[in-house]
């Protein structure tokens, strides 16, 4: 979900699946919002609309929406807090190993970044 993952590696539908994630955490997509039609996020994105049901059918299957046949798919309760701890679980074990040996190896010190900023 972190759009400054590096991503070039990254396959077309995990890079949606962020895009998708950052706004239900974001509260672009709420709890109980409709999520856009696959063919409405394809041409928003430029994509093929597979690989927008692909992305989308990984929500499905981690619980994180629900189909409603004929009409769309909704953001379920609890969706965006449960996204937010995955993605803290996965920055801290992925991402910040390495932003805490570049900082090192730089000589920043954390306690004076809030100044810096």
């Amino acid at each position: 979900m972190n759009p400054n993952r590096p991503s070039s590696n990254r396959p077309v539908y995990l890079k949606l699946r962020d895009q998708i994630a950052a706004a239900i955490i974001d509260g672009a997509y709420p709890e109980g919002a409709m999520l856009p039609s696959v063919r409405a996020l394809a041409a928003e994105q430029g994509a093929n609309p597979l690989t927008v049901a692909k992305a989308y059918q990984q929500f499905q299957n981690d619980g994180l929406v629900e189909v409603q046949r004929g009409v769309g798919m909704y953001v379920v309760r609890g969706a965006a807090e449960r996204l937010r701890a995955t993605e803290r679980e996965t920055f801290l074990r992925e991402e910040w190993p390495e932003i805490r040996s570049r900082m090192q190896r730089l000589g920043l010190d954390p306690a004076n970044l809030a100044v810096v900023l």
